[in-house]
């Protein structure tokens, strides 16, 4: 009786509100002194409602249904290329292999200049890709300026695309497989199954997956890779909601492919929701030793509720718990500071236990094993980074030179990097230091205590000693910059299968896991109380 009253109670506030609701959207619509937007007046307060609860629950119109549809299906029709903006153009980022603009043969740095006549100029990457999205079978013409070849035309016919959850996978060194899954559409399971299955057939005894900045996407296909590597019959998730269809526990269901393969996975910040499903299982069953840094801690799950006029909706419905019992949330939505979610408290943070008895806390997403610090780049390489000059350098290096050593094998030799010196001569990128930074709070901390005068003669000096020193940075910096280089350049070679590869031989996460699976000892050490 008490709960039939509660919700009488509930849906009468929600019937009065709706009412107030009504009676101000027409009042503005009405007398407002300037001419307003229906339309944009009601999106406004449904995305204002919904962004009052979480980041995740999100209302989607009928002109955003194809953006949705990728999202989780991570299929589209266009041509399969990324791009960015640089100024006032868009630039081919980096074709995916097999696809239109591959075909097409265009390069990372083609300048798009034109979309089917039409002067591009001006516009941004999301209006670009209106003009380059399109029904499969469709033809676009495509004006392109490349460096060293002038203005390009290109005949492209549009395809449907079907992003791959494993854009790579490969025997990379000492029998250690690696599998990069950056996503977790339909399918994400099998692709995984298959890689793992072709690595084994190639030798393989070891395995890496990569789920790094990988943001997540469907929960089945979450369990279906744990199964992979686990029994079946296992408890890999279990979510808890407001009604008891959402209260439900995930098992897998299928027999695995290997479930004594030494596995290493790698996880960051960026990794999130499904990518926390796996990496969480898989340590919580003390499958898997996880390597990185800590994950973004999301706990929460979403469903997608179809409306009228063909708009949707995905809520979040329930949270999820994992095999140990934790759950992964980082941020309490239901407690905001000045509209903005709060950390779980310490005091209420739980510590639960592995199969083997090892401690595992829930609130702070997934925890690796094994800590890597984050690699952060010189305020000059950011500076560079920044303002797309390494990108532009990488164009005028692929105008000069038409081939490049296979991405494993390949370097900037001292010559290249003369060169990339001699390019920057010219360019803007000033940038501050931190240094120079704390220099400038020293200077304004003299001014406030009235002790410029006396030091001015010893800040003059040091502030002169930074710009002379300053000119050194591109010599004192120059290992991290040869690797961004080797990055941008090699993808103009060897598309998407070069920006994984070229990475391995500067990774200090890679480093970490060959340590550990080179040395068995280590490697059980890990996994064991």
């Amino acid at each position: 009786m008490g709960l039939v009253a509660f919700k009488a109670e509930d849906y009468f506030e929600i019937s009065k509100n709706l009412d107030i609701f009504a009676e101000v959207y027409k009042e503005v619509n009405t007398t407002y002194v300037d001419e307003v937007k229906p339309g944009e007046l009601i999106r406004a307060a449904v995305d204002g409602m919904l962004q009052s609860l979480d980041p995740y629950t999100n209302f989607y119109s009928e002109a955003q249904a194809e953006d949705y549809r990728y999202q989780v299906t991570g299929t589209y029709a266009g041509i399969g290329s990324t791009i960015r903006t640089i100024d006032e153009y868009v630039y081919i980022e980096s074709p995916m292999d097999g696809f239109p603009a591959y075909k097409a043969g265009l390069l990372p740095g083609d300048k798009i200049l034109a979309v089917d006549g039409q002067d591009m100029k001006g516009k941004n990457s999301k209006e670009i890709t209106e003009y380059l999205k399109g029904k499969a079978g469709t033809s676009l013409e495509l004006k392109i300026e490349r460096v060293g070849e002038g203005e390009l035309i290109k005949s492209i016919t549009r395809e449907n695309i079907k992003a791959k959850n494993v854009p790579y996978h490969g025997i990379i060194e000492n029998q250690i497989g690696y599998i990069q899954l950056t996503r977790f559409t339909p399918n994400a399971g099998k692709e995984v199954k298959d890689a793992l299955t072709h690595l084994k057939g190639q030798g393989a005894q070891k395995i890496v997956l990569d789920l790094r900045n990988n943001g997540g996407g469907l929960l089945h296909e979450a369990i279906n890779i744990v199964n992979v590597f686990v029994p079946r019959g296992e408890t890999i998730v279990v979510t808890k909601g407001k009604f008891e269809e959402d209260n439900r526990t995930y098992r897998t269901l299928n027999g695995p492919v290997d479930t004594e393969i030494p596995l290493v996975v790698l996880i960051n910040g960026n990794s999130a929701s499904a990518s926390e499903i796996v990496s969480g299982a898989l340590q919580d069953l003390d499958r898997a030793v996880v390597v990185g840094r800590n994950s973004y801690g999301k706990g929460l799950v979403q469903t997608t509720k179809s409306l009228t006029y063909n708009t949707s909706m995905k809520i979040t419905t329930a949270k999820y718990y994992l095999p140990s019992g934790r759950l992964i949330q980082r941020l309490d939505y239901g407690n905001k500071v000045n509209g903005k979610a709060v950390a779980v408290a310490d005091s209420t943070k739980k510590t639960f236990e592995t199969r083997n008895g090892r401690a595992v806390i829930d609130g702070e997403g997934i925890q690796p094993d094994v800590q890597v610090e984050r690699t952060t780049y010189s305020k000059l390489t950011q500076a560079l980074i920044r303002k797309n000059l390494i990108f532009q350098f990488a164009n005028e290096y692929r105008s000069k030179t038409d081939s490049a050593v296979p991405p494993m094998q390949f370097d900037i030799t001292d010559t290249d990097y003369s060169t990339f010196k001699s390019f920057l001569a010219d360019k803007d990128y000033t940038y501050t230091s931190d240094t120079e930074k704390r220099l400038e709070s020293l200077v304004e901390q003299a001014e406030e205590e009235n002790h410029t005068t006396l030091l001015k003669g010893q800040l003059d000096a040091i502030e002169a000693l930074l710009a002379e020193n300053k000119k050194n940075d591109l010599q004192i910096h120059q290992n991290e910059l040869k690797e961004i280089l080797e990055y941008e350049i090699i993808k103009r070679y060897y598309f998407e299968r070069g920006k994984v590869e070229i990475t391995f031989d500067d990774d200090p996460d890679w480093a970490k896991v060959k340590e550990i699976l080179l040395d068995n000892a280590e490697y059980e050490s890990l996994l064991v109380k």
